[in-house]
């Protein structure tokens, strides 16, 4: 099991955009999809319902994958689900 850190430009991206660190850490380990970028990075998105309006976002979390360390390198919401979910 790797270790996973989340950067400060993570950090800084998840709080403007209304994303918080246990929601980041959850689909960093535990996501519905992880999409290879280039060797050594992948997206790992999920589905998340935000309160107080209750609609459903796609969270992508970029996580660049090294010897025994991962490492959140920067997170977004977006309401265009069906542009970035893969079907197969």
């Amino acid at each position: 099991m790797s270790r996973l850190s989340i950067s400060a430009h993570a950090l800084e991206q998840a709080a403007r955009r209304g994303v918080d660190e246990e929601t980041i850490q959850r689909i960093a380990t535990e996501p519905e999809q992880v999409i290879p970028v280039r060797i050594g990075r992948e997206v790992r998105q999920s589905r998340v319902t935000f309160p107080p309006e209750g609609h459903t976002y796609l969270v992508r979390v970029f996580v660049d994958i090294g010897v025994g360390a991962e490492t959140v390198v920067t997170v977004y919401r977006t309401s265009k689900i069906a542009k970035y979910w893969r079907t197969s």
